[in-house]
């Protein structure tokens, strides 16, 4: 769609692939997340590696899961601002 001519004159199909665009990166963001908690409750809390393999640095994981939990909280607000404002124009 993005490839036909006169996409760009098209004010609905524009807004339908930034749309999708936004989708996209808040599901990845989504899903690396919880993953990677998974990962980290699998080897902290179910396994014990973390306790066992001492050179693992498993707290600098947890702060990278939350910070990706953090980082996928902002990405939604920016789209709820980006579409409200969307919507208002």
């Amino acid at each position: 769609m993005a490839s036909a001519s006169g996409f760009s004159t098209t004010t609905t199909f524009c807004y339908l692939i930034a749309s999708m665009g936004l989708q996209f990166l808040w599901s990845f963001g989504l899903a690396a997340a919880c993953s990677s908690a998974g990962v980290i409750i699998l080897l902290s809390r179910d396994t014990n590696f973390c306790r066992v393999e001492k050179q693992l640095a498993c707290s600098m994981f947890k702060i990278s899961v939350a910070l990706a939990f953090v980082s996928w909280y902002l990405l939604a607000i920016s789209s709820f601002v980006m579409f409200w404002l969307l919507a208002s124009v």
